[in-house]
This record gives C-alpha cells, sequence and structure tokens, in this order.
C-alpha cells in the first residue's frame, strides 16, 4: 500500500492522522484542532497555494516519484506559447493573459442550464448526524459562492418529527430546513440536489419536494457511491430511536425488538445500533430490466413536474459504469456524479470501504472511453461529475481534463465538509453561549488558529469578501463554518486558474485530455493519457529536423 506523507514543510501542515490520496486523514474528525491543507486553506484561502515564510526561505518539489495509478500519477502540461478561450472582451496580449482573468465558471444540464461559479460540488450530505449539525454552515457557504449542494439518502425517513402517512410525507421539518437554508442565499448560481434511494422512494420524497419547491431543487436518483456497495447506515445510540427506525420499515442491526437485545443494551452490553438502507433493483436480472426500470422512474419524474433530474452511480464494474452512462444519456438527464473508490463516507463497514469497488482514476477514464464511444453513435452525451478522494485544486484540474469535454464538475465529500467543522468550532469557542448552537467542539482556540488572531475577520481570510457579498448587517447570520467555505473555495478558485493559466487554458471548456500526462507507463496503459516524454514527442522532433 502506499503510504502518502503525513507532513509537508513547505506548507507548514501536518495531518494528523493516516492521510490518504486526497491529503485529507482517513478519518477526519469534526473537532479536529489542525492542521492538514484543507484546514488551513479554510483559515488562510489562497495563501495556502504558497510556500510559507516567504523571504527567509527557498522552496523546491519533492514529488520526484510517481507509483501506482492514481490522481497523483498524473501531471498537468504546460505550454510555453498561446492562449486559448479568453473571456470575451480580452485579447491574447500579455496584459490580459494573466490567470486572474481566467473564467472557471461551469455549467450542466440538458434543456435547463445549471450554472456554477466554481466546478465543484459537494458528496451526498444525507442522513448522517454530522451533515445535520453543520448543515447550515454546508449549504449557506455553497448557496454564497455558488455550488450545488446535495442533499443525501433517508433525510425524512429518520426524522422523528417528519409524518407519513399511507406512504405520503405529510410533514418534513428537516428536509425542509435543509432546502430552505440554501435557498436564503441562493442567487442563481450553484443548486439543491435532493437524492432518493429506495426508502425515500417509497416515502413520498419526490412527491413532496416537486409540490412544495418545485423547479427550485434538482432531484437525484441513487445507485450507489464509491465508499460501499450496500445501502446508507447510520449509527443511533438511543433504544427509543433504534425502535423508531425499526417501526419506519429501516433494517436495525442489531434488532431492537428483540427481548434479548434489549435486554444487551440494558447491561451495556450492546451500546448502538446501526440502521441500515435497502438494496436497490433486487428484483431485476438483466440489464435490459434495470433500463426498463429506470426509464420508467424517470417518465414519472418528469410527469409529476421534474425538468432537472440527475444520477449518482457508485464504483460498480464496467457494466453498471456503462449502463448508467447510456441511461442518463439517453434519458437526457442533467447530471451523472461517478464516485470512484477512495471516496469518503459518514459511516460504512470499514473493511468494505478498504476492499470494495473500482478506484476512481480506473472507473474515471473508463467513464471518459464509454462516453466517446456514446458521442461516435452520434448521442449528446450527460453531462458528468467525477467524485472519489478529490480534494485540492490540481484534483479538479486533472479530474475535469481526464474526463473533458463531458466532466463539468468534481464532487468533493469530505474535503468541503472540514470548513464547515473548523468555522463552527471557532465560532463556538469566540462566542460560548452560541457553542450548542453551532456544534463548536471547542472551549477555547486551537493554537494553530490564535496564531492568526482572536477575531473572524482577523482568523479568515475571506471575512470581508462575504461581507462585501452579503452586506454589513446581514453579516451577523453568517456562520463563520460558511466563511470557511466561502475561503477554502476561493483557494481552490485561484489555484485552479493559475493551473489553467500555466496550461494556456482560460475557460473550463478548453480544458482537454492532452493538458495532462501520465507519469508512469501503468496509468499510461490504464487511462489512455500519454506518458510523459511521449507527449508532443513527433512534435519536437519534427522541430529538431527541420
Amino acid at each position: 500500500m502506499i503510504q502518502w506523507p503525513k507532513s509537508n514543510d513547505v506548507l507548514g501542515t501536518v495531518n494528523r492522522g493516516n492521510p490518504a490520496e486526497s491529503g485529507l486523514c482517513t478519518l477526519c474528525r469534526a473537532d479536529c484542532t489542525g492542521k492538514c491543507e484543507t484546514f488551513l486553506s479554510s483559515l488562510r484561502g489562497r495563501k495556502m497555494l504558497y510556500p510559507r515564510d516567504f523571504g527567509a526561505i527557498t522552496a523546491g518539489s519533492s514529488n520526484t516519484a510517481h507509483i501506482g495509478v492514481n490522481y497523483n500519477a498524473l501531471r498537468i502540461n504546460g505550454y510555453n506559447y498561446g492562449a486559448h478561450s479568453l473571456p470575451r472582451g480580452l485579447s491574447n496580449s500579455e496584459d490580459d493573459c494573466i490567470f486572474p482573468n481566467v473564467n472557471i465558471e461551469t455549467e450542466f444540464g440538458g434543456k435547463i442550464k445549471t450554472k456554477a461559479r466554481v466546478p465543484i460540488m459537494t458528496g451526498a450530505l444525507g442522513s448522517t448526524f454530522v451533515a445535520a449539525k453543520y448543515w447550515e454552515s454546508f449549504a449557506v457557504g455553497a448557496a454564497l459562492v455558488g455550488f450545488p449542494i446535495v442533499i443525501g439518502e433517508n433525510v425524512v425517513g429518520i426524522d422523528q418529527k417528519a409524518e407519513i402517512r399511507n406512504g405520503k410525507i405529510i410533514k418534513a421539518p428537516e428536509l425542509d430546513r435543509r432546502i430552505d437554508t440554501f435557498l436564503r442565499y441562493h442567487d442563481g448560481y450553484g443548486a439543491i440536489i435532493v437524492q432518493m434511494n429506495v426508502e425515500d422512494t417509497r416515502n413520498g420524497v419526490a412527491e413532496y419536494v416537486i409540490e412544495k419547491y418545485g423547479d427550485k431543487a434538482i432531484i437525484e436518483l441513487k445507485w450507489g457511491q464509491g465508499a460501499k456497495c450496500i445501502g446508507g447506515e447510520i449509527q443511533v445510540t438511543s433504544l427509543e430511536y433504534a425502535l423508531f427506525l425499526k417501526k419506519r420499515g429501516y433494517i436495525v442491526d442489531p434488532d431492537p425488538t428483540q427481548p434479548e437485545v434489549q435486554e444487551a443494551f440494558k447491561h451495556k452490553a450492546i451500546k448502538s445500533f446501526a440502521r441500515h438502507s435497502r438494496l436497490g433493483y433486487t428484483s431485476l436480472s438483466s440489464d435490459k430490466a434495470v433500463e426498463d426500470n429506470f426509464m420508467k422512474a424517470v417518465k414519472y419524474l418528469r410527469k409529476i413536474g421534474y425538468e432537472r433530474i440527475s444520477l449518482k452511480t457508485g464504483s460498480y464494474g464496467m457494466e453498471a459504469l456503462a449502463m448508467s452512462i447510456k441511461y442518463a444519456t439517453d434519458a437526457k438527464l442533467d447530471l451523472l456524479t461517478i464516485d470512484g473508490s477512495g471516496g469518503g463516507t459518514g459511516m460504512s463497514p470499514w473493511n468494505m470501504m478498504e476492499s470494495w469497488g473500482v478506484p476512481s482514476l480506473l472507473l474515471h477514464a473508463k467513464a471518459y472511453e464509454y462516453a466517446k464511444l456514446l458521442e461516435k453513435k452520434g448521442k449528446q452525451v450527460v453531462d458528468m461529475a467525477f467524485a472519489g478522494g478529490l480534494a485540492r485544486e490540481d484534483h479538479i484540474f486533472k479530474a475535469l481534463a481526464l474526463g473533458a469535454p463531458y466532466t463539468k464538475l468534481v464532487c468533493m465529500g469530505r474535503a468541503l465538509m472540514i470548513p464547515g467543522f473548523l468555522g463552527s468550532n471557532i465560532e463556538g469557542a469566540l462566542n460560548p453561549e452560541s457553542k450548542a448552537k453551532v456544534s463548536g467542539n471547542w472551549d477555547k482556540l486551537a493554537p494553530v488558529v490564535a496564531e492568526f488572531g482572536t477575531t473572524p475577520d482577523e482568523i479568515f481570510a475571506g471575512f470581508y469578501d462575504v461581507q462585501k457579498k452579503v452586506g454589513k448587517d446581514e453579516m451577523k447570520n453568517i456562520p463563520f463554518g460558511a466563511v470557511a467555505v466561502w475561503t477554502l473555495a476561493d483557494k481552490l478558485a485561484a489555484g485552479m486558474q493559475q493551473l489553467m493559466a500555466g496550461a494556456r487554458r482560460f475557460s473550463l471548456k478548453a480544458i482537454t485530455r492532452s493538458d495532462i500526462f501520465s507519469a508512469n507507463r501503468e496509468t499510461e496503459r490504464e487511462t489512455g493519457i500519454t506518458y510523459i516524454t511521449e507527449w508532443a514527442d513527433d512534435k519536437a522532433k519534427k522541430i529538431l529536423k527541420s
């Protein structure tokens, strides 16, 4: 197994736990006191693009070994001449071809285009308690920046205040809270996406959302994710809550209705219960049956009023990947999110997450290949988002290039949750009376945060940018976690602009697969991305022979 470094002396970052390919710890804690790259980027923003202690140091790259087939085995190409796809009104002069002029806005969708200011979106933030506790930070941050956020599965099903009668939702306060929080600051960029699994479909989530919110939400069908090959899970520590979930129709393990289980819980031999969702399509036995069922579901959603529909699929094998791309294309869906193994989770069986499914880079490379086959048949291929262990600006560039021109967004799960945790902890530490409300975990500022200041405008590099957007009076209503989301997004955006300027691509649509190369032969073979020294080698020799 590849061991990723735990510290980066150049940036001054350290991982508390064992880092994954993304640079995030495999176990990311909401109460963490720092200081991985994403943590510090949520405070300092674009400052984290550069080496620390400028003026007293020099810095050199340590990235000389590219082992295995993964996103870190791709390198970004640069060019020494030219400028492509300049924004309207700009010339190809040196004064106009500067990285702040790079346009990183994107859009996705068929008949209706959904715009985003940055080419990122959240993963599905569903029934995990972490998603619920920090939702205001996540949703307000996403709305202010202008990128899509996904309400994951089972939000209604686990809500004890929700009312479901005869298969129809009468009341869904938690789902309402999540949608309304995003819409409060939505300005036309980004979107709220509501995901459905088997239980959500049975409970009538689609019908409830369209009736109450109309075209303000995108509905998403779900086939799976990159962290696990079974349905979603949460863990509860209350017997009463476990019984409630069992009554609502969920799988609860161990079964809280059994007398021996209740006795074990009473004596603390059992301290928690796992709630599981059901597998989909279990009664189907062929790809044709799946296609018919899928098309029927999409047709129904269109009938009840949905104009924007998306699909999320996980790291199944090549057959399922092909099915997802073809069916989503034929059904004229607005977005297909493809989540590779290496993806994160709120709760999954650990060894399942470690050993199941297709790693992200391999899955994404095949997605491009399959999309190309459909395009050659004359199809308008569905817009795609790639997910699975992606966290930094170089990951965004590589994923967009690998899937170009079909990939419009990069889906980030845990990376976009970290600023929500961090901002809430800072808010709770600075305002103890609000600690419980914002789910803060700190009694005082962590030393790494206190280095930057003791007030929010000192701590967050993006504070005044947010204040400029919402106004000084409204700033008191913006959670610090949302300010941290903005600050991280600003760093990712600036990093993307710099990488794109170096590749002479001044808008996202100009990015191509020739803008990356493989750093080892195995990655070249598996992805179809040319090995470094063979890219443009023919042009080089032509120059030498001329």
